[in-house]
């Protein structure tokens, strides 16, 4: 089954849900910020969405810039500091299988539906 990482308060994401339903597609939402991830869990994605962590990372949040940006981190650092605040994951994330997608644009869900 198809599924959303998903952040209610996000504008593109609900994009991202809504986009779904008007496909008619059976998806299951993951509330990341409330269900955190595991850091096995957040390397697998990451794998899926066939990127390095950091690109996964949004640079502008305020957790990043203040504790994280201009330091030299390795991948599990990055991956550790995803896991400690889920905040800073791009959203959303479809996975289909073993594919995934941020979807920016919306339309980006078509490649792995």
């Amino acid at each position: 089954m198809i599924k959303i990482y998903h952040n209610p308060r996000c504008s593109k994401s609900r994009l991202g849900v809504a986009y779904l339903e008007e496909k008619n597609v059976q998806f299951e939402i993951v509330k990341y910020l409330d269900q955190n991830f595991a850091v096995e869990e957040l390397t697998q994605l990451i794998s899926k969405l066939d990127m390095a962590p950091i690109d996964l990372v949004r640079k502008n949040e305020t957790i990043w810039k203040s504790d994280f940006k201009g330091k030299e981190l390795t991948n599990s650092e990055i991956i550790e500091a995803m896991v400690k605040h889920p905040k800073l994951i791009e959203r959303p994330i479809i996975v289909n299988k073993n594919k995934a997608v941020i979807a920016r644009p919306t339309e980006l869900i078509d490649n792995i539906i």
